[in-house]
């Protein structure tokens, strides 16, 4: 059994990363600050699931109160999974100063109560964000990232930088874990898919940006997972170590395709309005994962309609909490 700190453990992945750890046996120490970017409720209903086990500790911390991070950290712990973060493009472009305060400088509170505490193992949550509008597709780990088109992408590669510093410095085993569109059940509301799917439920047309040719490479969360322990596992049994790894499906998939798997899974057929482009936003995201199957094995097994069919199930079973959405 490992102790396992994870940070943003009620958001979508890290609730899902935080029951399958205790499922396994592992003591798992939470953090989360409910961050009002949605609804507080949403968050509540994620963590559910980690409440019963006995070996859960959840904190309800800012990850910029410097002295309480020191001290959550001081308990000790094998390694940390710090997913904890602002999301969002759109978001990022008219707020960039809270990115680079809940991204940056949250992480640099994370890297000294770690190096504080005498912890040297870090698995960081980055995004496909960083890779911009690159036209060399698949996306592989060697391509150059410096040229973000958001501020959200900004915070995630400047975190990454900022990771390799205390590497350099300090010693610290870290792998960067750049993650593609996720999607199943506990997304968050202000994605495409389950506002699609709130939409599409509630009778409302969908707003559409572009001329939906743009596509992602959407990755059903069990398989984000499954990607998150096979990081924790090399960095537990190996040393001098910092990596980045891509964690996506290697399948994009359009704007047009994915509401049509909508529309099947919901057996409603939308109304389409479209509006332009969004500043910010890339084209095609697609991600080159032979490097995750080479170092951990990883491999993604969810095709988009099974994951589809689980979310509207999960959504529709819960919609009442949900309904309250951003």
């Amino acid at each position: 059994m490992n102790t396992i700190i994870v940070t943003g453990c009620a958001g979508f992945i890290g609730s899902h990363l935080s029951a399958t750890l205790l499922h396994e046996g592992h003591k798992v120490i939470g953090i989360d600050n409910f961050d009002p970017f949605y609804s507080l409720d949403i968050k509540r209903l994620n963590l559910q699931k980690c409440l019963d086990y006995e070996n859960f500790t959840f904190y309800e911390k800012d990850l910029r109160d410097e002295s309480s991070v020191k001290d959550i950290f001081s308990n000790g712990a094998d390694i940390v999974v710090h997913l904890a973060g602002k999301a969002g493009v759109r978001p990022s472009i008219a707020d960039p100063q809270s990115y680079i305060e809940n991204n940056i400088t949250a992480t640099r509170v994370v890297l000294d109560a770690m190096k504080t505490a005498h912890i040297r193992k870090l698995a960081f949550a980055s995004s496909s964000s960083v890779y911009g509008n690159n036209p060399q597709r698949p996306w592989n780990e060697n391509i150059n990232v410096d040229h973000p088109i958001s501020p959200y992408a900004f915070s995630k590669k400047s975190c990454e930088l900022l990771n390799h510093t205390w590497h350099h410095l300090s010693g610290f085993d870290i792998i960067n874990m750049r993650f593609f569109t996720v999607y199943g059940p506990g997304q968050r509301p202000d994605l495409a898919i389950h506002k699609f799917t709130r939409m599409m439920l509630e009778g409302r047309p969908l707003t559409l940006f572009g001329d939906g040719t743009t596509a992602r490479d959407y990755t059903y969360v069990s398989d984000t997972v499954s990607g998150i322990i096979g990081v924790i596992n090399y960095l537990l049994t190996h040393e001098s170590v910092f990596e980045v790894l891509n964690l996506g499906n290697n399948q994009p998939v359009s704007l047009n395709d994915l509401v049509k798997e909508i529309s099947l899974a919901t057996a409603i057929s939308p109304k389409i309005e479209r509006l332009p482009m969004q500043p910010g936003d890339v084209d095609v995201t697609c991600a080159d994962i032979e490097k995750a199957q080479k170092m951990i094995g990883y491999r993604p097994q969810t095709k988009l309609p099974e994951g589809l069919k689980e979310f509207v199930g999960w959504f529709k079973e819960h919609y009442e909490i949900l309904k309250k959405g951003v």
